[in-house]
């Protein structure tokens, strides 16, 4: 479980900014304005970031109240995906209940590829995202 302190910084690529439009597989129609937040293998692995192949699920767990240092995101996320079939930890963090609500924030603070998003935990359940 991840606990006040914990960070990490990511570089964004388009794939990020475009996730519902830039695609390598024609699984689903595009959906404009979909974002998420990419999370590195020894993240999820350092941090305990789970996806819903853990046996516990929920806040803290694969659900996070998040918060934007703008100010313009407020809600949860979700950390979700996984590199290998059955892996329990997760590959994204998104919106939860709404895969757009990233990309909006993304168009909000102007994000451009080969910007930088960081996420840091605040307490166990809570996690703020800055970009630069």
């Amino acid at each position: 479980m991840a606990i006040a302190g914990n960070t990490y910084t990511i570089t964004l690529k388009r794939t990020h900014l475009e996730w519902g439009t830039h695609r390598y597989t024609g699984s689903r129609d595009f959906i404009y304005g979909e974002g998420y937040i990419p999370i590195p293998a020894y993240v999820a692995r350092n941090f305990d970031l789970f996806n819903d192949n853990n046996a516990r699920t929920g806040l803290g767990y694969n659900i996070f109240n998040c918060t934007s240092t703008d100010g313009f995101f407020n809600g949860q996320v979700k950390t979700s995906g996984c590199s290998q079939a059955g892996d329990v930890h997760a590959k994204n963090m998104h919106g939860y209940g709404d895969l757009q609500a990233l990309g909006a924030w993304y168009a909000h603070v102007g994000a451009q590829v080969g910007g930088h998003v960081e996420v840091t935990w605040v307490s166990s359940t809570d996690i703020e995202i800055h970009y630069y």
